[in-house]
């Protein structure tokens, strides 16, 4: 029994506290847990990484919607430079996402991902992606990123997955910390707008 000794409001107190603390942790560690909650639970609808396209192209088609969304502390701006395509099931596509930096600070940036229905993930195959690697975006920049892909022929005998028709690949951007070679870049940066132009001698 939790609290053996600890009995109406202040029983009430202790237990909020922690249930506040535990969000807090969470929330501090909030991409690495999304990323082992997704692999452990398949929640995200794991996706697979591929070293080239596929053999095999079906003529059946399948449409790819592309969704995007930023953390409520990540100051960027975050879209889909397209919203859909439809491709043939095994043909390799290439979708790009626009990512900006408005604020005068350079700001690194990690992105985790979900595909839905969940069930299609296991055939959604991406062969390069911008959210393998974190990425750094000075102030003021602006950067279009690619994903290349293709969606598994073997969705088509799967039992659950046969059904889906439209496939959403969706991207939230968190802001993480600097890489080590971007600190000293972002410390120089901020060092040449904020240093006073130097005064000319009229003499």
């Amino acid at each position: 029994m939790l609290f053996p000794r600890l009995k109406g409001p202040n029983r009430t107190l202790v237990q909020l506290v922690g249930v506040v603390v535990l969000m807090g942790g969470l929330a501090w560690a909030s991409v690495p847990f999304y990323s082992w909650f997704c692999k452990v639970t398949g929640f995200g609808g794991i996706t697979n990484v591929a070293e080239a396209g596929s053999d095999t192209i079906l003529d059946q088609t399948i449409k790819i919607r592309f969704d995007a969304s930023v953390d409520r502390d990540m100051p960027w701006t975050f879209k889909p430079v397209q919203r859909e395509m439809t491709l043939r099931i095994g043909e390799t596509g290439l979708a790009f996402y626009e990512a900006h930096n408005p604020t005068d600070r350079v700001i690194a940036g990690q992105a985790a991902y979900n595909v839905t229905p969940y069930e299609a993930g296991g055939f959604f195959d991406k062969i390069e992606c911008f959210c393998f690697t974190e990425q750094v975006l000075q102030p003021g920049e602006t950067v279009q990123m690619p994903v290349s892909f293709y969606v598994d022929p073997a969705i088509v005998n799967d039992r659950d997955a046969k059904y889906a028709h439209t496939i959403t690949l969706g991207y939230t951007f968190y802001e993480i910390d600097l890489p080590e070679g971007s600190q000293q870049a972002a410390v120089d940066a901020n060092l040449l707008t904020t240093d006073p132009a130097p005064a000319i001698d009229s003499n």
